[in-house]
């Protein structure tokens, strides 16, 4: 508040500050541009996997270091969420280049004995825990379902911007011969000849992008998509040019 001046519109008096101090004072409001920007990082068995470039648990942990060094740049407040199947760990959003390094520290080598995911569960507990509306990052490979009820309902309390992130081989299987595979999260292994399974799989693959890419133009939101082989940076500047030109 600051004390009335001739010309000042009344409407703007503070009338509980005029009754306690016995002279008008009118309400200043100053926009709030500080954000909280929650980095949450799938550190599931899925994750640790990787044949071009680097794993893409390693690309998640380089990200997460940009973003956040961006966020205390801009002046705003990071905070880390790391999950499996489970919370693995939860830091309130700060400030402070201590303190983000401390959060890197944390994606870096946080050893979860957990292989599974349920992002399910995470949205649910951020939500829980998290009132004020903030810029979420998912940083996960997204090689699952069941989560899309959760991500539509935290989409609404936060602005929800999932990278995806990706590795070659696992679009196009190669031709050579007998392949044995495992899942990381169940531990199920399978023996089959790739030039066999090799157009289904591709097939069956793609069908699993586009349903998950059709969910978030259906719910407006909007995917970052990269492989472990990629630069990265590059497509991350451009995807925020891309949504500051649309503000």
């Amino acid at each position: 508040v600051r004390e009335y001046q001739y010309g000042d519109d009344i409407r703007s008096i503070d009338w509980n500050v005029f009754a306690r101090l016995g002279h008008p004072y009118i309400k200043k409001f100053v926009e709030e541009r500080e954000l909280n920007v929650i980095l949450m990082v799938d550190l599931s068995a899925s994750m640790r996997f990787g044949t071009r470039g680097n794993f893409k648990s390693e690309i998640a942990a380089e990200i997460g270091a940009l973003l956040a060094f961006s966020a205390i740049r801009n002046n705003d407040k990071v905070g880390l969420l790391l999950f499996s199947d489970i919370i693995e760990k939860f830091i309130r959003p700060d400030k402070g280049k201590t303190h983000v390094l401390s959060l890197i520290r944390d994606v870096l080598c946080f050893n979860s004995h957990q292989n599974k995911t349920d992002l399910t569960n995470a949205l649910s507990y951020l939500n829980r825990v998290v009132k004020k509306r903030c810029v979420v990052f998912v940083i996960s490979d997204f090689l699952f379902d069941g989560y899309e009820k959760m991500l539509k309902i935290s989409n609404k309390r936060h602005d929800v911007i999932p990278i995806v992130l990706m590795d070659v081989m696992e679009d196009n299987l190669p031709d050579i011969g007998y392949i044995e595979m495992q899942d990381a999260e169940t531990g199920d292994t399978v023996l089959f000849k790739a030039k066999d399974l090799k157009e289904k799989y591709q097939e069956q693959r793609q069908i699993f992008k586009d349903k998950q890419k059709s969910f978030f133009q259906k719910n407006n939101i909007e995917e970052i998509r990269l492989y472990t082989n990629q630069d990265y940076i590059a497509p991350i500047i451009k995807y925020f040019r891309k949504r500051a030109h649309k503000r």
